[in-house]
């Protein structure tokens, strides 16, 4: 039933007002968002105890009509724009799984809810319960509900385990690649400016409208941020433009954005191991022989990242211009100690890869639960 419970005590205030999430699901705002996004009073926002029931009639893009979740943690309040309700003679985990799968969710919340003209939802609270499911008894809700949550636990760990390895790795990468804490005893360091161990130029005036099923291997800046990591040794995209011979990868490229949302996401590179792969606009291209690409890479990301968030430029876009960067000064060891580093750098970014892939399959077991377990 709709829980109609309103904040007028003050009870909570805007520490505990709560987000409803797509993927996360019911959490605290600002531990999720960084800050309140709360009116100045909270008087009339719901109260959400443990276990109940919320709606939200946001559309997301996987979602149109809204979201359906459970609260799972602590009790708190949110925002008269969501609908609450106390679950009765139900598991309320049971629901929230049986929510999960957005072509169930979609098809439950359709034909009860009217999208208006400017796509805001027209739906009475209550109409939101007269759908129709096909729930099992409560012992067959909880034996369900138990094997859903394990799986869960295990996933959460394996999760934790792939950011662990990957704290790790930043830690190895800064502290040997830090003269003054390397743990390699004989190596040799040099400092120069990038400028001065190679040159730069900028990438193929190409874009995301180039993209084809097939054709030359292709990189677009963009997937600096989603797709690639430090080192690239496999493209994922294909590009049937024709580019002058410059714009072809040689190993050991290094390319950096030349644009981004914050001075922090610019601060990234990734080392092309590939050779003949175009290499798409807004991206500098950096080549040197005089230092092992990997090792250029490794450093700009992990050791002088501040530096290059310090020299973007722009406010709802920053930008990095290539002679800002060839001012930075960089500590490289020597070609053997290099070697020796990438090895290790190469085995750690393994085990990460083993553990993601590891992770990446109990969720698509998960999916496959969630999609045949309910009816």
């Amino acid at each position: 039933m709709e829980n109609t419970d309103r904040n007028k005590a003050l009870k909570y205030d805007k520490s505990d007002v709560l987000s409803v999430s797509g993927e996360f699901g019911i959490v605290n705002q600002i531990a999720f968002q960084g800050r309140s996004f709360a009116g100045e009073s909270v008087a009339e926002y719901h109260i959400v105890e443990t276990d109940d029931i919320v709606y939200t009639k946001s559309p997301l893009k996987a979602n149109p009509y809204g979201i359906i979740k459970v609260n799972n943690g602590n009790p708190g309040i949110v925002s008269t724009l969501y609908a609450v309700y106390h679950p009765i003679d139900v598991i309320p985990q049971y629901i929230d799984y049986y929510f999960c799968n957005d072509l169930r969710l979609n098809k439950y919340l359709k034909p009860l809810v009217n999208i208006g003209a400017k796509h805001d939802m027209k739906v009475n609270n209550a109409a939101v319960l007269f759908g129709d499911v096909y729930f099992p008894n409560a012992t067959e809700q909880s034996k369900i509900v138990e094997f859903l949550q394990i799986l869960d636990y295990r996933i959460k760990k394996q999760r934790a385990l792939v950011e662990s390895l990957k704290k790790y790795k930043r830690g190895v990468i800064r502290t040997l690649l830090t003269p003054e804490y390397c743990k390699f005893k004989d190596a040799k360091w040099t400092s120069a400016r990038i400028g001065d161990l190679g040159s730069f130029i900028k990438g193929a005036p190409l874009s995301k409208a180039d993209i084809a099923d097939e054709g030359t291997p292709f990189i677009l800046y963009g997937e600096l941020y989603t797709t690639y990591n430090e080192v690239i040794t496999q493209i994922v995209r294909k590009t049937k433009a024709n580019v002058e011979q410059q714009y072809f990868s040689q190993i050991g490229d290094v390319i950096i954005p030349t644009s981004g949302e914050t001075p922090e996401e610019i601060s990234t590179a990734s080392c092309v191991m590939v050779p003949g792969v175009i290499l798409g606009g807004d991206l500098n291209i950096f080549r040197c022989s005089k230092v092992d690409g990997r090792i250029i890479s490794y450093i700009l990301n992990h050791v002088v990242s501040r530096n290059i968030a310090r020299i973007a430029q722009g406010k709802s876009v920053v930008h990095v211009q290539a002679n800002e960067l060839a001012k930075i000064e960089i500590a490289y060891p020597d070609f053997k100690t290099q070697e020796n580093m990438v090895t290790l750098f190469e085995a750690i970014n393994a085990k990460i890869a083993q553990r993601t892939k590891e992770l990446e399959l109990l969720l698509e077991q998960r999916r496959a639960l969630l999609q045949q377990v309910f009816i």
